[in-house]
């Protein structure tokens, strides 16, 4: 492995060197480190526990496993490669293992410590070292969630020269996890409802960090009027004393050796994870959109009182998004939201990528994550294109109060992760009441709903948040609970469609959509809010009626895109970007994402321009 830019290195096997070096992409996580890393993909011994007797008869301290599986990989799949294995109905259980021979270090024990990381994996995954249960860095024993990454810190005591790593995930079909689309014991797979996809599905990798080190995660919050950056950082410490955090801005385009701006925040620090919010000014930026997506690199250090750095870096961008009238605001310019729905289910991160550039050329801005977790780098690479990113929480399949808390937590574990992304821009908390049934008759949901949206406004503002997409928003007092008022709307007939866009923009909030699209307290309608009809078309899916004729498609996609953009609308989401499973309305070859319409179909036709003021900035 190549160690001219590291601080310290990891001594690495000619087999393990070589499974780096076929790595063509880099890890799934928005921030750099300057180590290296081992990644841990590749073959493992499985075994499936058919009556979840494992644990009581102690796998991790041995046990004779009779299969082989490819890390990353399925359930599902590594299954159905173990002969006569059925497909699990109810719940599964499966173990993992492998070795590792324990890396040479470059730097002193007393400053750096080995750690394994799970880009995602679940949804109930308990890890063992040498027999050892280990608990992640926030101090869970189980974790839980399986759309995004943690954690392990290797304590010394466990380590040996040849090592063992042992993996337990269970999973079910318990309608009360976060399960999106996945098929649970309320929703059986079949039309919209897919597969389960669970698991051993992100990779795993070991790497050597600092003790005291800021962790893989940047929050980034800009008000471009007053040109300053807030960065939210998270500290782990083991030992406590004095600090500095340092932060220097560089300029990417053109690359730049010198930094545009640094600043030292001192500070003293105790042991543990602390969080921290450090603010730094950026004069003269420009500012990050679709048509000019500049991004910035950041480098930020955590310096001890011996002189001794740890360091990350991650890419950023300045922007500003807010719901405000009619419209939505940019970067304080009125901006119309040219959307499309993507549901990537199983596609592989380089699938996924052709994706999203078969995206952009149908003259997209915004891309609708639907309900799914997806690989971190995607993200990056929607920063790079300058396609701004809705995301959803995975919904639970039942409203109740444990699938309100399991909700809450995959909510913030997602955030968590993803705050870095100037292409991040919108949330939605549910869509079509999934999970949350009975939003028009239970307060204590309306209630759980309208506190987290307070609390994304006010932890997060730098994200437009949405209540339940679709229908069923939330009001209070006559305040809608939401950023947006959406609606989705399907019917193949365009003076259906001429009727229904009419309805909505008159502010009918009855016989609009398929449910009423406000409940709780009375809601008027009068341009107070952006509306957006977040999902429509559906044209090639047999169930909606749609022309399975791709020039007919086109046609008729082109003729209703007219039609939303000639009314005050302030943006919308077509459905959807590949076939997968059962539903068959792809605009594009969902393996080598070749279009089958033509390029700029969803681009605007610009028939009615966007009239509200532009204020100054600055």
């Amino acid at each position: 492995m190549d160690l001219d830019h590291s601080n310290y290195g990891l001594s690495v096997s000619k087999e393990e060197e070589n499974l780096v070096e076929e790595e063509v992409n880099p890890l799934p996580r928005a921030v750099l480190r300057l180590n290296n890393h081992i990644l841990l993909d590749g073959e493992w011994r499985f075994a499936i526990d058919t009556d979840d007797s494992g644990l009581r008869e102690g796998w991790y301290l041995g046990h004779d496993y009779e299969h082989i599986a490819q890390w990353p990989g399925s359930v599902e799949d590594h299954m159905a490669e173990a002969k006569g294995s059925p497909r699990w109905q109810d719940q599964v259980v499966v173990w993992y293992e492998r070795e590792f021979n324990l890396p040479e270090r470059d730097e002193p024990q007393a400053c750096s410590m080995l750690q394994i990381t799970f880009g995602a994996c679940g949804y109930e995954t308990r890890v063992w070292l040498n027999g050892h249960l280990l608990s992640t860095i926030e101090g869970e024993e189980v974790h839980y969630g399986e759309y995004t990454s943690f954690s392990y810190e290797l304590p010394e005591e466990y380590l040996h020269l040849g090592n063992r790593l042992t993996v337990r995930i269970a999973d079910t079909m318990d309608a009360e996890t976060p399960r999106g689309k996945q098929e649970s014991h309320v929703y059986k797979r079949g039309g919209i409802w897919y597969q389960t996809y669970t698991g051993a599905t992100r990779s795993v990798w070991l790497e050597m960090v600092e003790r005291n080190r800021l962790r893989s995660r940047v929050g980034v919050v800009s008000v471009v009027e007053d040109q300053l950056v807030r960065f939210n950082l998270t500290m782990r410490i083991h030992d406590p004393g004095a600090y500095t955090i340092r932060l220097q801005v560089f300029d990417r385009e053109p690359l730049s050796k010198e930094p545009l701006v640094a600043s030292d925040f001192p500070m003293r620090l105790e042991a543990g994870q602390t969080y921290q919010r450090v603010v730094i000014e950026l004069p003269g930026a420009r500012l990050w959109s679709p048509d000019a997506p500049n991004l910035y690199r950041l480098v930020a250090q955590l310096i001890d009182s011996e002189g001794y750095a740890a360091q990350i870096e991650a890419n950023f961008g300045l922007r500003k998004i807010e719901s405000r009238g009619r419209y939505v605001y940019l970067n304080n310019k009125p901006t119309y939201l040219d959307g499309i729905l993507y549901q990537p289910g199983t596609a592989t991160y380089e699938e996924m990528r052709r994706h999203m550039y078969a995206m952009k050329k149908l003259g997209c801005n915004l891309v609708r994550v639907h309900i799914a977790g997806i690989d971190p780098r995607i993200y990056n690479l929607a920063d790079e294109l300058g396609l701004l990113l809705w995301v959803e929480v995975p919904s639970p399949h039942s409203s109740t109060p444990r699938s309100r808390e399991n909700h809450r937590a995959e909510l913030l574990r997602m955030v968590d992760l993803i705050e870095t992304h100037p292409s991040v821009v919108c949330w939605s908390l549910y869509n079509e009441d999934w999970g949350a049934q009975d939003i028009a008759t239970n307060p204590e949901t309306r209630k759980y709903i309208v506190d987290t949206y307070h609390y994304m406004q006010i932890r997060y503002p730098q994200f437009l948040v949405i209540d339940n997409d679709g229908w069923h928003h939330i009001s209070y007092e006559g305040r809608l609970k939401s950023d947006l008022l959406t609606a989705h709307l399907y019917t193949p007939d365009l003076d259906r469609w001429r009727e229904l866009l009419d309805r909505l923009v008159a502010g009918e909030m009855e016989g609009t959509a398929a449910f009423p699209l406000v409940v709780g307290d009375p809601f008027f309608y009068r341009k107070q809010v952006p509306l957006v009809v977040s999902e429509w078309g559906g044209f090639g899916f047999p169930d909606y009626g749609g022309p399975l004729d791709s020039e007919a498609r086109t046609e008729r996609i082109r003729s209703f895109k007219q039609e939303l953009r000639r009314r005050p609308i302030a943006g919308d989401v077509y459905t959807q970007a590949t076939n997968i499973e059962d539903e068959r309305n792809g605009l594009m070859n969902a393996q080598t994402g070749e279009l089958w319409v033509p390029e700029g179909l969803l681009a605007s036709h610009k028939e009615k321009e966007l009239e509200a003021p532009v204020p100054k900035i600055g």
